[in-house]
């Protein structure tokens, strides 16, 4: 791997509610438009995507619900922390994933924020809700594969 391939990524932030509560059927690399006191609270790690969403407003994609800490050291040009957000995807893009939301009514999450180089990266996921009994079957099959694992340390020594 050549270092023009390797990039530095640092994850910031995740949204494990997300794939506790949704299917995740396809992802998305987005930028995010933001401003300097903003970047700086999120490399002190001041990020909470648990209760974000996405939506396609005017040809636009914007990420509602991020909450973004203010800077400790900020001054007047903190912003409010809960602030709409835009994402910065092709053009191409977001049309095809309006056409997909709107036909399936699928829905836009927030599944991870983390830095790509030097700029940060929202990766978004075309995200399909999961009904209770999915749940139950995913912990399920958690606890018995947890349970097989332990038989197997067991049985080993």
């Amino acid at each position: 791997m050549g270092s023009a391939e390797k990039k530095n990524f640092k994850t910031i932030a995740e949204n494990r509610k997300a794939r506790h509560d949704y299917f995740i059927l396809e992802s998305y690399e987005a930028g995010i438009e933001l401003v300097g006191t903003e970047v700086k609270a999120i490399r002190g790690g001041g990020v909470n995507l648990k209760d974000a969403w996405c939506s396609i407003d005017n040809g636009e994609l914007w990420v509602k619900g991020m909450h973004i800490s203010p800077y400790d050291h900020g001054n007047i040009f903190n912003r409010d922390p809960m602030r709409v957000r835009r994402l910065l995807l092709h053009k191409k893009e977001i049309s095809k994933l309006y056409g997909t939301l709107k036909q399936e009514g699928l829905t836009l999450i927030p599944i991870s924020l983390y830095f790509k180089g030097s700029r940060v990266k929202v990766q978004v996921g075309l995200c399909k809700g999961k009904k209770l009994h999915d749940k139950r079957d995913e912990m399920a099959a958690k606890a018995a594969n947890r349970d097989i694992e332990r038989a197997l340390k067991e049985r080993l020594r």
